[in-house]
């Protein structure tokens, strides 16, 4: 069985980490994959605490096992919800959107560790002078909220620069991409898109349709200059071109995005709504249980590094 020392460090039986994704990973998900080994993550989004907390009690209620919270460094509640974080002793923090350095301190005197979600060198090493515990490298091969660097460039460059353990994110779907990331000097991987059709995933159906219709090319970058994300090729996508073209304001468009990811993930409105998803979307064929998702990206990694043995025989 593959075990690396992010096993140890955040004491699951896989290296795998569930993406932390707003109006997508709940409780209910979250809870799945922490009880079939991984580390499940709650997605605080623009959530207020009360909300986070009672996701917090259905993981605690599924699981005495660890698991995350994402904090999103845009919400308006950002230090109600580091609050809660401390409050509620939660095991593991990642964080995207921002820089966690003025909450570093807090959070690991209560215990907590903290995985920022890094998309470049330089915000790795200035968080890992602040004292983090490793880094998230996320290249933009991943739904949502992406970065200028592909994961393959990324992960060795944070591997390099830190000296800290490195989740590799962005792209990864199974086995094939566990193994490629642990060449990569990673010591485990997130992945996100795949557990939007995982049975325990409360999101709208026609999402997860979406996804399983999806093909190679079905993903664009849109949004506001600067803050772009990856979704699913839309009547949305197409009005921010048209936008775009035609000299929109920052105003305009950032009004046009507001409140999308809950209209797709939520209310099902997937023509309309933003659909996140990764480059990986045209390789999930089928709903799953988060523990069939998980067995077998083990399973393909064990044959893949049984396939590289062979190699040098």
């Amino acid at each position: 069985m593959i075990r690396t020392i992010l096993c140890d460090l955040l004491d699951i039986k896989y290296p795998i980490l569930q993406g932390g994704m707003a109006w997508v990973a709940t409780g209910e998900l979250a809870g799945a994959v922490s009880q079939a080994g991984g580390l499940g993550i709650i997605g605080a989004g623009n959530a207020p605490p009360e909300i986070v907390k009672n996701e917090i009690n259905k993981v605690r209620s599924m699981t005495d096992k660890p698991f995350g919270v994402n904090i999103y460094y845009m919400s308006p509640h950002v230090e109600e919800l580091i609050k809660l974080i401390v409050e509620c002793k939660v095991p593991i923090v990642t964080t995207g959107a921002g820089n966690p350095g003025k909450h570093i301190s807090l959070l690991k005197q209560a215990g907590t560790k903290v995985f920022p979600v890094v998309s470049s060198v330089a915000l790795a090493k200035r968080l890992a002078k602040q004292g983090v515990d490793g880094f998230v490298a996320e290249g933009m091969e991943c739904g949502g909220h992406v970065g200028e660097i592909t994961t393959m460039a990324l992960v060795p460059q944070i591997v390099d620069a830190t000296g800290l353990p490195v989740i590799a994110a962005g792209g990864i779907y199974d086995g094939r991409g566990l193994v490629a990331a642990l060449a990569l000097g990673a010591c485990g991987v997130q992945v996100g898109t795949r557990f939007i059709c995982a049975e325990e995933c409360q999101i709208h159906n026609n999402y997860k349709e979406a996804v399983l219709r999806a093909k190679d090319r079905d993903t664009v970058l849109t949004g506001m200059p600067g803050h772009q994300v990856r979704v699913l090729k839309n009547k949305l996508t197409r009005e921010f071109e048209e936008l775009l073209r035609d000299g929109a304001s920052l105003d305009e468009l950032d009004e046009l995005g507001a409140g999308k990811l809950k209209l797709a993930a939520i209310d099902g409105d997937i023509q309309h709504g933003s659909v996140m998803a990764g480059q990986i979307a045209s390789m999930i064929t089928e709903i799953q249980p988060a523990a069939e998702i998980m067995a077998d990206i083990m399973e393909t990694a064990e044959e893949v590094l049984n396939n590289l043995g062979k190699l040098s025989e």
